[in-house]
């Protein structure tokens, strides 16, 4: 049961939203604008707020939907948030190049342990407000993530949320060296 959960969380992952909502609103193939990424700060460079905003809202469900499927059928909240997390950043369907997992990411935080989602999307959202840049809110979400996990006494996720946070870091060395270099884009800036 465990094995079929995590291919099911996998393939839930492996859901390209952003790709699909700006090719349903006749927006094209997101992969060719901005920084070429199909999450919701590249469906933002549309200039659409209304397709972003879903974007975010339906990767950070299908991250918390995953968990939530996983420890319902196979006590294994924690391989189906990893899955979910590895089908966003590598789908099938996109020949392995999909998002920086930053809202999926999110999503396993909010499904899998509350409080830690909680405290890593205050920590994006006071960024964010703060730097204008969607990149150093990310960076910000995913070092407090682990840390918070630790301190709430939640040993197993606090892995997780380390894992997941290397992964976006890794994702994000691009945004890192434009963010030293004072060449990133801000939030909502078109590219």
């Amino acid at each position: 049961m465990i094995v079929l959960v995590v291919i099911v969380c996998y393939l839930l992952g492996s859901i390209p939203f952003g790709l699909l909502l700006t090719r349903a609103a006749g927006l094209g193939d997101i992969r060719e604008i901005g920084s070429g990424n199909i999450g919701a700060t590249n469906v933002l460079r549309t200039g659409n707020k209304k397709l972003a905003a879903a974007t975010l809202f339906l990767d950070g469900l299908k991250g918390a939907a995953a968990v939530l499927l996983a420890q319902h059928f196979a006590q294994a909240a924690i391989l189906g948030g990893l899955a979910v997390f590895l089908g966003h950043l590598f789908p099938v369907w996109l020949k392995f190049k999909g998002g920086k997992g930053v809202a999926t990411g999110l999503g396993i935080f909010l499904g899998g342990c509350f409080p830690v989602g909680l405290l890593a999307c205050a920590a994006w959202l006071l960024a964010a407000v703060a730097l204008r840049f969607s990149s150093a809110a990310a960076l910000s979400a995913f070092a407090i993530a682990p840390l918070a996990a630790l301190a709430l006494g939640h040993q197993n996720f606090a892995a997780l949320a380390f894992l997941i946070g290397l992964m976006v870091y890794w994702k994000h060395s691009a945004n890192i060296t434009r963010l030293r270099l004072g060449t990133e884009p801000r939030i909502g800036q078109k590219t």
